[in-house]
């Protein structure tokens, strides 16, 4: 195994021909694109038809247990591959794959740990929630494995493996749904949608040749701890933060709240699930840009977050046009209070894509703690403006409170960047020694 590069010390390879180079980064890309956008189907196809389904308050229920499995997502990737795609991308196959085993492996461990948290907690909970906790308990081991695939697919610059892992998962939910839809509770689609993400999970097992090892996660923690722990606490601020809105919205508001967020949501649905796997692509290209061409990695980050920025300005700006009939067609019930949150909801997306370009250039660099930082203020930011729009304005005054909170968090983001790119610079030259 090649020795692992320590924060702020990765080594620098000769840059290969500026031709190749671009080539093998728009293939890298173009295949990370198609993947989010089979990602974006299925995690719209599944939100639409829910809603659909069951209603403003069962959709809640059921946005409660997505939030949640949200949280449960980003532990496994701040422990499990968050730190590979920083250590692992562009190594030797010899490295890649028992660091891809013993990744899965940890991720494999987390979803079994945590899920079991959630069959003695659901039952307590009781109602409609408590059911969908316990299906969702059952299920997070194969969904957060499908998802270690990705990050690990990604990290070797194969992305049509994980191309055809999401396409593997969506093709599965097509059935799954429809039985869900016989039966017609909360609890079903649960079952449904994270059964579907377990056989593309053994999928990837097929895919890599790789078993995932739960025996040597705990020898994972211990060599990733440098980078990990950061990753966890940064991760879990993230979707803790949702959570703690989704939550409090729905205590201050009441649960249809929560659903008609989350139906903006959707509406955003595109741009939301890039994100949400941003670091999938993002993460692993910026760190070939900084072993490569570290001076270029600066406009690499730029260019990424005003692209994606550009992008949610325009879909959001497009939607405002949306008919009401066609509303209706695609959200039921939900739309006529999902509604009034687009513009919102618009720029706290296109905020949190402007955010991601920095995010992911602290990322390769190793910056851990300028990264931590910068997440915690953006997520203390998230709640205190989600939850005190709430009390203020009820479900719009919250929608419009998390957008300044992202735009605010976005400008945290590039200014530790900044301080993070000239630190870099500095390391980088050469001490000179006067005789």
């Amino acid at each position: 195994m090649t020795p692992m590069p320590t924060e702020g010390g990765n080594p620098q390879p000769t840059a290969p021909p500026a031709g190749s180079a671009k080539r093998a980064l728009v293939g890298r890309l173009s295949w990370g694109l198609a993947d989010q956008a089979a990602s974006s189907i299925s995690n719209f196809a599944v939100g639409i038809y829910v809603a659909r389904s069951l209603g403003v308050t069962a959709f809640g229920v059921f946005s409660l247990a997505w939030v949640t499995y949200g949280v449960v997502l980003n532990v496994s990737r701040g422990l499990a591959t968050d730190p590979l795609v920083v250590r692992f991308s562009g190594v030797p196959d010899a490295s890649w794959r028992g660091a891809v085993a013993r990744s899965t492996g940890t991720a494999l461990g987390v979803g079994a740990a945590i899920g079991a948290a959630c069959l003695v907690v659901g039952p307590a909970l009781g109602g409609r929630v408590g059911p969908a906790f316990v299906c969702l308990g059952v299920m997070l081991p194969g969904l957060l494995l499908q998802d270690a695939w990705r990050f690990s697919f990604f990290a070797a610059g194969n992305g049509r493996k994980a191309f055809l892992n999401d396409v593997v998962w969506c093709v599965a939910l097509v059935p799954a749904m429809i039985v869900a839809a016989r039966v017609g509770s909360v609890a079903s689609f649960v079952l449904a949608w994270g059964a579907s993400a377990a056989v593309a999970a053994a999928y990837g097992c097929l895919q890599s040749g790789i078993r995932p090892r739960m025996t040597e996660a705990r020898g994972w923690l211990r060599e990733q701890r440098d980078l990990g722990y950061r990753y966890l606490v940064e991760n879990v601020s993230l979707s803790g933060a949702s959570q703690l809105r989704a939550y409090g919205l729905g205590a201050i508001v009441g649960v249809g709240a929560v659903g008609a967020v989350r139906g903006a949501e959707l509406l955003m649905g595109p741009f939301l699930a890039v994100l949400m796997g941003l670091s999938l692509v993002t993460v692993p290209e910026a760190a070939r840009v900084l072993r490569q061409s570290p001076h270029r990695l600066g406009k690499f980050c730029l260019l990424l977050g005003g692209g994606q920025a550009a992008a949610a300005l325009l879909w959001g700006g497009s939607l405002l046009l949306l008919p009401n009939r066609l509303g209706d067609l695609v959200l039921g019930d939900v739309w006529h209070s999902a509604s009034q949150l687009i513009a919102a909801i618009t720029f706290s997306v296109a905020g949190a894509g402007l955010g991601t370009g920095a995010a992911a250039g602290l990322r390769a660099l190793g910056a851990a703690r300028r990264s931590l930082r910068s997440q915690l203020f953006a997520s203390a930011a998230y709640v205190g403006g989600g939850l005190g729009g709430a009390a203020v304005a009820g479900t719009v005054g919250s929608a419009w409170g998390v957008a300044a909170a992202t735009v605010s968090g976005s400008a945290v983001w590039w200014l530790h960047l900044r301080s993070a790119l000239r630190e870099h610079h500095q390391d980088s030259i050469p001490e000179v020694r006067t005789p």
